[in-house]
């Protein structure tokens, strides 16, 4: 049987200006909002039904310079190659490369820390990356696992991935959570921040005051963490496309 919505969760509509607009649906969210896919150099407009996409679409239509301006101002991507400078744990480290097929490396030296690899092209990015994923799945244990005790809560089953635009997901019932292994370039409160974020929705799924008040007892104030990875996460999430 054929939905009634007149719009459908992933479809695209034009919007003034040339750009588009990707209509999603979030049981979870508590009202309709609109972000920017800097990886897609999309709008999306979220509702919390496939009912309310409708509201979602006039209210993206209204918002259409707003979204014009965020769209241009989205932050190029950074190539993962030799001579690169890219965040890295709230500071920055220079990429170089060694020759050979040799697995990438942290080195600290008189100028500072570098991550150099062996490989050319395609292969050094992704041994760069998968040192950058290694370091980001083992401090995002760590933390996961200090807010766990925090809760008294039993372990869950850790993934790092690499989400066009969120930083992490929590599954209560499965156990389970996902993490942007870009999170690592992000400073060290700001991960922690993430872990905390993510362990919370092991006692509230949703975003309700009740829930940010286990945040706020794992990490305090949370909004300049908050604050961070929407002012910045952006340009994490361009480094390498």
């Amino acid at each position: 049987m054929k939905s009634s919505a007149p719009y459908q969760t992933g479809q695209r509509l034009p919007l003034e200006g040339g750009h588009a607009l990707r209509l999603s649906v979030n049981p979870r969210a508590r009202r309709i909002s609109i972000r920017i896919d800097t990886r897609k150099g999309e709008a999306v407009a979220i509702a919390p039904s496939e009912r309310r996409l409708v509201d979602a679409v006039a209210f993206a239509r209204s918002k259409c310079a707003w979204i014009a301006e965020r769209l241009a101002a989205r932050p190029g991507g950074t190539a993962i190659e030799p001579g690169a400078v890219i965040p890295y744990r709230g500071g920055s480290v220079r990429l170089e490369a060694t020759g050979g097929a040799g697995a990438a490396r942290l080195v600290e030296g008189p100028d500072g820390l570098r991550i150099v690899s062996g490989g050319e092209g395609e292969a050094f990015a992704r041994r760069v990356i998968n040192l950058l994923k290694r370091a980001a799945r083992e401090t995002l244990q760590t933390r996961t696992d200090f807010h766990l005790r925090a809760l008294g809560q039993r372990p869950v089953t850790l993934t790092i991935n690499d989400p066009a635009s969120r930083w992490g997901s929590c599954s209560p019932m499965s156990r389970s959570i996902r993490y942007s292994w870009r999170v690592i370039m992000a400073p060290p409160e700001v991960l922690d921040y993430l872990a905390a974020h993510e362990v919370a929705h092991l006692v509230h799924a949703d975003h309700s005051p009740a829930y940010w008040s286990v945040v706020k007892r794992l990490v305090g104030d949370h909004r300049p963490f908050r604050a961070w990875l929407r002012d910045h996460g952006p340009a994490l999430h361009a480094v390498g496309r």
